[in-house]
């Protein structure tokens, strides 16, 4: 992140307790020695990056600022990059100070006190009711609590939807800040929020096919270069068959940068084939991880799923903590001497995401079509499923400053959904665990990019035309190379690619809502991002009556081994509450 914890000291022993327990939790997060530091009626503590990697705070005579994750300032990072941010005063402007990444960072300068995160709310800032304790770490902010319940709602978009969306989480006592909230801590303990417009252009834009492409390329060079600082230690890129990873790679060559690749996935695999293909074609080295290969001894297994539960924070994506230690494998190596880690997560912001017809939509149309993912039969009775996909809705139409849920809005305000609400649920942890080890750079979720390609126009997503063009315009060499959509990117996608997008698009709201149901019914369902140990490693880590989730879910009734992971991991965080 490193890390931020902060906590009012207007009760001296409440914060005494909630800063040992936040000492505590990050210890296990093998963080280095947490630095503490006050401001008139709150106390700190701060850590860099666990791996290494640019600085992260600075003290002057004018102010002092401390960050957590990647941040950076007038086109740069580090402590230049911070020393301009103490040069201005009043509340930070990302305009005025031209801020870009996914961070969270306190700012004291001319005798006032600043917290705030980037222009999504992509890296998770928690805090609780009172606004007492701020914490980018899930774990350390529940650790310093006086009691916590499970939040009900948020329960169910973790096990359903992967993750929860908005400000709520699966804590009831604790929020996300919200995207545009800019907290001033008080002297006295208390706080004050300066809301500030996250707005973006949702109209399509009318220039030339052409310009836009130029448009997106610049300022995705902007960006690489602004993390350029961070490079210094090494930058590792992933390469797969698909195009979001191999525009990164591109573009990062581009800017001048020199990535080391790297692949995931099982021998044989189609990323696994065409990133070697495409590595071989340029004469680079590739490394090559199979996350989810191996197993543990059942005596190892339980320590390893603690360490995993620690390390990603409680609630990972996919709630994949019982795996064997892959994922920490593969993300120590990305990280490894406080190299610059990069990502090409969000880059769909280029692409229709939703595939819903190119008109006016709901807000609540989306909400039932992209997240009624469950069956009522794996709930418990009392679950209510319209009312859970009614408050889907309302985030949704929350994210975008729509009232009226069923009032068909224009089509590129709905695509803002997925920067807004999909990409910061989602990458948002990923974000959030990733840059506790180091630099950890995503450049389609920047807000300069996110404000070009939210104006592309829905012709131009289909089938990721733009996308392709745009890579095509970077490297044309690269573009050339075969991919897992059957086609190349330096030419239109392939009549197959279209016809696929095409019949996705066509699929009736009814039978998009009941999608999910209809598949569990024709048989099981898949997992690609992990597998379920047997009852024989599991019983060692949860109670396999599952006497907390049971609230909840009927597990017995699960049939889909990831639906099944995702509750189990809930299980596993409950009883975490329940003995802290």
């Amino acid at each position: 992140m490193g890390a931020l914890f902060i906590v009012s000291a207007e009760d001296a022993r409440f914060a005494a307790r909630a800063v040992g327990a936040a000492r505590v939790q990050f210890a296990r997060l093998g963080l280095p020695d947490l630095i503490e530091h006050q401001c008139p009626g709150w106390r700190i503590l701060h850590s860099g990056y666990a791996a290494g990697g640019p600085d992260l705070r600075i003290s002057r005579p004018n102010g002092s600022a401390a960050v957590a994750g990647t941040m950076t300032v007038g086109g740069g990072m580090g402590l230049a990059a911070l020393q301009d941010l103490l040069a201005r005063s009043g509340p930070p402007d990302f305009h005025r100070e031209e801020l870009g990444g996914q961070f969270a960072a306190i700012v004291q300068r001319a005798g006032r006190s600043f917290l705030f995160g980037d222009w999504f709310g992509a890296f998770p800032v928690y805090h609780d009711a009172g606004r007492r304790i701020f914490s980018t770490s899930l774990l350390a902010a529940l650790a310093a609590m006086p009691r916590a319940a499970l939040h009900r709602q948020a329960v169910y978009e973790f096990a359903f939807n992967i993750a929860p969306i908005g400000n709520h989480t699966v804590v009831e006592q604790l929020s996300l800040l919200a995207p545009g909230d800019v907290v001033e801590l008080l002297p006295g303990g208390d706080t004050v929020s300066h809301h500030q417009s996250r707005e973006q252009d949702a109209s399509e834009s009318g220039a030339p096919v052409g310009v836009q492409i130029e448009r997106l390329r610049d300022v995705l060079d902007t960006t690489i270069k602004a993390h350029a600082s961070a490079a210094s230690r090494g930058v590792r890129c992933p390469l797969s068959g698909g195009i979001d990873s191999r525009l990164a790679f591109a573009a990062a060559r581009a800017a001048g940068l020199s990535p080391d690749l790297y692949v995931y996935g099982p021998t044989g695999s189609c990323d696994v084939r065409i990133a070697r293909s495409i590595a071989a074609g340029e004469g680079l080295p590739l490394d090559w991880f199979d996350q989810h290969d191996g197993a543990c001894d059942a005596e190892a297994f339980a320590a390893t799923v603690e360490r995993n539960f620690h390390q990603s924070d409680g609630l990972p994506n996919f709630g994949n903590i019982f795996d064997a230690g892959g994922n920490a494998v593969a993300r120590d190596a990305r990280h490894a001497g406080g190299a610059l880690a990069m990502s090409g997560g969000c880059g769909e912001v280029m692409r229709d995401f939703f595939r819903l017809p190119d008109q006016p939509t709901s807000v609540s149309r989306v909400a039932r079509t992209f997240l009624s993912r469950f069956s009522a039969d794996d709930a418990s009775a009392d679950f209510d499923g319209a009312a859970f996909v009614s408050a889907l809705a309302g985030t949704l139409g929350s994210a975008i400053g729509v009232d009226d849920l069923h009032r068909p809005m224009p089509r590129l305000l709905i695509e803002q959904l997925y920067p807004r609400v999909r990409c910061r649920a989602l990458f948002g942890r990923e974000i959030g665990i990733e840059a506790r080890y180091g630099p950890y750079l995503m450049p389609f979720l920047d807000h300069r990019f996110v404000a070009e390609a939210v104006r592309l126009p829905m012709a131009l997503r289909w089938a990721g035309r733009a996308e392709a063009m745009l890579l095509a315009a970077i490297d044309p060499r690269l573009a050339a190379y075969p991919s897992s959509y059957g086609h190349h990117f330096a030419g239109p996608p392939s009549r197959r690619h279209r016809f696929d997008e095409w019949a996705s698009r066509s699929r009736p709201a009814w039978l998009r809502e009941r999608s999910y149901r209809l598949r569990r019914r024709l048989g099981a369902t898949g997992d690609e991002h992990g597998s379920v140990p047997a009852s024989s490693h599991m019983g060692r880590v949860i109670d396999l009556s599952f006497p907390h989730m049971r609230a909840f879910f009927r597990p017995e009734r699960v049939r889909d081994p990831a639906l099944w992971r995702r509750i189990a991991c809930l299980e596993y965080f409950a009883g975490w509450m329940a003995a802290n």
